[in-house]
C-alpha cells in the first residue's frame, strides 16, 4: 500500500465487553494474555474447544476500562452466544457494536506518520479517539483504525486517505498464508494450533489455564504438530470444499475453505512439506499447489 492508500472492512465486527470482572473473565477462556492489552497494545487471540479445537479468532483492545473485540461481523453473534455461555455468575457483560465501529486499513508509513511510535506488532495509539493499530499477527498486513461510523468519512478526509479495493487486502493476507473470510468453515474441525495461532501471536504459552490449554500445549511442547493450514493455489479446475490433495497418491492435505481464498489442512511431516512445496498436485478433478508462507 502507498501512504495515503486506505481499504474499508465492510465484514469486521464489534463485541463490547463491560463489567468488573470482564479482565479476569477473559483471561481464563481466551489463548493470549489479557494483560498484553493495554492503550499502547492490541492482541490478537482466540477461543477453543475444551479439547484444543479451533472456534473463534479476533482482536483485543482496550478502549477505556472496557475492552473492544474485533471478528469477523457474521460470527459477532456466536461469539457473544458462548461467551455468554460461560459467565454463569461473573460480572461482565457483551454487546455487539458491528454498527457503531468501522475497521480501515492503513499503511504502517501511515501509521507512524499518525503516532510519530515504532512500527513494532499490536502497537496502538490514538488518532482523535479512534483506537489505531498495527497487525499484532504479520506487520505485513499494516496497521487497522477503529473509527466509529459516524467519524469515519471526517477520518478519510482529514489523513488524505484514497479508498482503494479491499481485495487487495486479502490478496495480500492469502499470500501471507492468513485466512480471514469463511473462517466458520474450520470451527471444531481442527486444532487451533493447526490454524497457526502460534505463529500469528495468537496463544501465550507462558499465562495460566485457559480453555483448551492442555492439548494446545501437548502439542506445541511434544513438537506433535504434524498439519497446519496453508494456502492453496489453483492451477486447473474447480476447487470444492473437502476435495483431498494427493501426492504420489498418498492423501496430504483436504481443502476447508475453498472460496474467496483457498486454504487446506496440510500435512507438514511425514511426508516432509519441503518435498511437495510448490509441486503440482491432484485436488479432487482439479490441480493445485500448496504455497508456504515465509514466516513458517
Amino acid at each position: 500500500m502507498e501512504i495515503n492508500e486506505a481499504i474499508t472492512l465492510d465484514d469486521s465486527g464489534y463485541i463490547l465487553i463491560t463489567g468488573t470482572e470482564a479482565k479476569d473473565f477473559l483471561q481464563n477462556i481466551v489463548t493470549n494474555d489479557l494483560e498484553k492489552v493495554t492503550g499502547s497494545s492490541t492482541i490478537f487471540s482466540s477461543i477453543l474447544t475444551p479439547q484444543g479445537k479451533y472456534l473463534f479468532e479476533f482482536f483485543i483492545m482496550k478502549l477505556n476500562d472496557e475492552y473492544l473485540i474485533e471478528c469477523e461481523k457474521k460470527i459477532a453473534d456466536d461469539i457473544i452466544k458462548l461467551l455468554n455461555f460461560y459467565k454463569l455468575r461473573s460480572k461482565v457483560d457483551f454487546k455487539n457494536v458491528s454498527e457503531k465501529y468501522k475497521s480501515l486499513v492503513i499503511s504502517l508509513e501511515k501509521f507512524k506518520e499518525i503516532s510519530k511510535s515504532k512500527i513494532i506488532k499490536g502497537q496502538t495509539s490514538l488518532y482523535n479517539q479512534d483506537l489505531v493499530f498495527i497487525d499484532p499477527r504479520n506487520e505485513k498486513l499494516g496497521a487497522k483504525i477503529t473509527s466509529k461510523s459516524e467519524n469515519l468519512k471526517l477520518t478519510i478526509k482529514n489523513l488524505n486517505l484514497k479508498i482503494i479495493d479491499k481485495k487487495r487486502y486479502y490478496i495480500n493476507s492469502f499470500e501471507l498464508g492468513i485466512p480471514q473470510i469463511n473462517l466458520s468453515k474450520l470451527k471444531d474441525k481442527i486444532f487451533g494450533i493447526e490454524n497457526n495461532l502460534d505463529e500469528l501471536n495468537g496463544i501465550d504459552f507462558k499465562k495460566g489455564c485457559y480453555i483448551g490449554q492442555e492439548n494446545t500445549s501437548r502439542i506445541k511442547l511434544r513438537n506433535k504438530l504434524r498439519r497446519r493450514m496453508l494456502p492453496v493455489q489453483k492451477i486447473s479446475g474447480e476447487i470444492s470444499e473437502n476435495d483431498v490433495i494427493k501426492y504420489n497418491d498418498k492423501e496430504i492435505g483436504k481443502i476447508l475453505i475453498d472460496k474467496p481464498y483457498p486454504f487446506a489442512l496440510v500435512k507438514v511431516i511425514e511426508p516432509d512439506l519441503k518435498q511437495f512445496i510448490n509441486t503440482e498436485l491432484v485436488c479432487g478433478d482439479s490441480k493445485v499447489k500448496i504455497l508456504k508462507p515465509n514466516w513458517i
